[in-house]
């Protein structure tokens, strides 16, 4: 049986967000293909709704979810 990874941890527009490193596309999406301002906005609709939906420019779906104070990202099948 496989041991699941560790999730990595990253500072991102303000905030702190946790990350597979299979999914680290979203990761580079919020990065570096959104203004800050827009990438903010998912991080805001976790925050108020438990989860932000979202796909980057090849159709890959994200959620970014909001859950005992931390955010998680993770990709969505």
């Amino acid at each position: 049986m496989d041991e699941p990874k560790a999730l990595q941890r990253l500072w991102l527009h303000g905030y702190y967000m946790n990350y597979d490193e299979a999914d680290y596309d979203g990761v580079k999406y919020l990065r570096d293909d959104l203004a800050t301002d827009e990438a903010k906005v998912f991080f805001m609709q976790a925050y108020a709704q438990g989860e932000a939906q979202f796909e980057d420019d090849y159709d890959r779906q994200f959620s970014l979810k909001y859950e005992n104070s931390d955010y998680t990202l993770y990709r969505r099948t």
